[in-house]
């Protein structure tokens, strides 16, 4: 694998062996880099602008700036740069928090080491990575959003885009299965966001989820 095709890490986190603890590990796979590492969310969003990397592990809980702020910057500057959250804790408003903030994944810092590589690897490939307990959690707040005003009807488009978002698909395999341009498939996830006053693709997968559209069309 060239280093053009590997993934290229930022790891974000106030304690050095955390740290130290993952790019040791991610320094024996053939596919992943750590190109770089940050204590704070002030440094993190320094360091994805100076070196742009395709995924951020960024911690929630830190020092000067947290993770949610930070998140929440580098998505609205390199929206092209997923975000994994990772945190000890499970509270639903710091994982509601980071979610709304733009991470397309959310880890417990107890995750093995294979986790955590799948969970890189599936948000670079724009897919949703999280963690059963917050998959649950989620799951109950979807349930509760059905007392909310409805929201805009979807096209007959939108709602093939929004099954395959549910079956984990990312927006190139999106594409190929609906014969349409990769940005065509990122527009129309993007305009399914707003009718349904999501934040996030996650979002938009557990709503695909819980309303029983991941199905074949149609179903």
């Amino acid at each position: 694998m060239t280093d053009a095709e590997r993934i290229r890490v930022l790891l974000v986190d106030d304690h050095a062996v955390v740290r130290t603890g993952l790019r040791s590990f991610f320094d024996l796979l053939d596919d992943i880099e750590v190109v770089g590492e940050a204590a704070d969310g002030d440094e993190a969003i320094a360091a994805a602008r100076s070196l742009q990397p395709d995924v951020v592990l960024m911690d929630m809980m830190m020092p000067v700036r947290d993770g949610v702020s930070a998140t929440r910057e580098i998505k609205a500057e390199l929206p092209e740069t997923e975000v994994i959250a990772v945190t000890s804790f499970i509270e639903e408003e710091k994982v509601t928090a980071a979610l709304e903030a733009g991470a397309s994944g959310y880890l417990l810092k107890d995750a093995d080491a294979d986790e955590v590589a799948a969970a890189v690897r599936a948000a670079h490939a724009g897919e949703v990575h999280l963690d059963a307990a917050v998959a649950r959690l989620l799951a109950q707040r979807m349930r509760e959003r059905t007392t909310a005003p409805q929201p805009e009807p979807l096209t007959e488009r939108e709602r093939d885009v929004l099954r395959l978002v549910g079956q984990g698909m990312s927006n190139k395999e999106i594409a190929g299965a609906l014969f349409i341009t990769e940005r065509t498939a990122r527009t129309y996830v993007s305009n399914i966001l707003g009718k349904l006053g999501l934040a996030s693709r996650t979002q938009a997968a557990l709503y695909a989820v819980e309303h029983r559209l991941t199905g074949a069309p149609g179903s």
